[in-house]
């Protein structure tokens, strides 16, 4: 399963560095990457210099808390239409690229499915049904969002109509 994706400036690992245990999660890079490695001995010395550093340390781990709770509580409580609609919405604010047609997702549906702990066939039927209705646009590895407004309906429980989307 995606837990998320990260781009340049990101971190991760933050908490087998605070810890000294092993990770809780992988990491594999999507195209060549750098990456910098900071030892946890030097970083706990750093913190004890710069407390603000510690107080930056705990907004984050607050944001990845609230992001992971926000997981577990789409996955218990929205269907899967919904939970698709929000994944794909977050993921275009965080990673979209605007187009002329929409935002664009580099993202297979493969990827999307991990991301939600689906199978690509499922994924598959309901982006194939937005499709239809002009409200995503398909292709190898990418997934344009056409109608973020109808995405967004369908995050709050509703199925829109064709007309619903064209206002």
């Amino acid at each position: 399963m995606f837990l998320n994706i990260i781009g340049p400036g990101d971190t991760f690992g933050e908490i087998a560095l605070l810890d000294g245990r092993h990770r809780t999660a992988t990491a594999s890079a999507t195209a060549p990457s750098e990456l910098m490695i900071v030892m946890r001995d030097q970083f706990l010395a750093l913190l004890l210099r710069e407390p603000k550093l510690a107080i930056h340390l705990l907004q984050l781990l607050c944001q990845r808390i609230r992001w992971t709770s926000g997981l577990a509580e789409d996955s218990a409580l929205l269907a899967v239409p919904a939970r698709l609609a929000r994944r794909l919405v977050s993921l275009a604010k965080l990673h979209g690229h605007d187009t002329l047609n929409g935002v664009h997702l580099i993202i297979s549906q493969e990827e999307a499915a991990r991301f939600l702990g689906l199978s690509r066939q499922v994924v598959n039927q309901h982006l194939q049904n937005w499709k239809a209705k002009g409200w995503v646009d398909l292709g190898r590895g990418k997934i344009t969002i056409v109608d973020e407004n109808a995405l967004q309906v369908i995050v709050a429980g509703n199925e829109p109509n064709e007309s619903d989307s064209a206002m």
